[in-house]
Order: C-alpha cells, then sequence, then structure tokens
C-alpha cells in the first residue's frame, strides 16, 4: 500500500470514528472519549490540522490530551464511565434475560474494563491550564 493510500485509509478512519464521537455525545450509553482518542490516533497519521482540532477542543481536549500524554483518566469520566458500564448491563440483563453463562460472561468483560479504567492515574494538575 502506497503512503498516500495508507494516510487516506487513516483520514477515513479517523472521520469514521470522529462521527462515532459526536453519536456517543448524543446517546447517553455510548463513549465519546474513546473514539476520539481513537481518531486523534488516525488524525496523527493522516491530517495534523485535525489532530490539532482536537487536541484543542475547548470540552474534549483536556480530557484526549491526559490520556495521550499521561494515560489519565479525570474521575468525573471514570465516574461516568463506570455508571454508564453499570447501567448497559442492567439494560442488558433485564431487557435480555441472558442465560446465566453469558451475563457471568458479560458481568466479566464489563467488571475488568470497570477495573481497567478505574486503575488508570488521574491526570496532574497543570498551572495555567
Amino acid at each position: 500500500m502506497s503512503v498516500r493510500a495508507l494516510r487516506m485509509a487513516y483520514l477515513a478512519l479517523g472521520l469514521l470514528m470522529l462521527v462515532l464521537a459526536f453519536i456517543g455525545a448524543l446517546l447517553p450509553l455510548m463513549p465519546t472519549t474513546i473514539f476520539l482518542i481513537l481518531a486523534v490516533g488516525c488524525f496523527a497519521r493522516s491530517s495534523p490540522r485535525l489532530e490539532a482540532w482536537i487536541l484543542d477542543h475547548p470540552r474534549f481536549g483536556p480530557t484526549v490530551r491526559a490520556w495521550r500524554e499521561e494515560g489519565a483518566i479525570p474521575m468525573a469520566a471514570k465516574i461516568m464511565a463506570v455508571s454508564g458500564m453499570i447501567i448497559g448491563y442492567a439494560v442488558f440483563f433485564f431487557s435480555v434475560r441472558p442465560g446465566p453463562v453469558l451475563g457471568v460472561a458479560v458481568a466479566a468483560v464489563i467488571l475488568a474494563c470497570g477495573i481497567y479504567v478505574g486503575s488508570r492515574p488521574l491526570p496532574q494538575s497543570r498551572s495555567g491550564d
């Protein structure tokens, strides 16, 4: 694959991630930040202008920068993420009524994700930010 084609593929994937992030900003149980993080990764390889646009965004930029620079998640985002996981599992459990194996398997995956989110450090406070 040529460099140009690879760059266009990253741009298309980044735009898809941006669309998914926008949908996530509107829908309560769909995440936003993870798609922005993925979009920034794609734009870093295809469009520095779009990468800078997300990183400089007044609402989402600080969270994406904290992840990129420190692997950190702000406390409010941790609470929202884990709350969304709990609500999502409750909706799944009560609407699908899974069997014991599926119910435990899905709970285990969500628990692992919740532990991962909870284990990430908090962003370091920066003067001037």
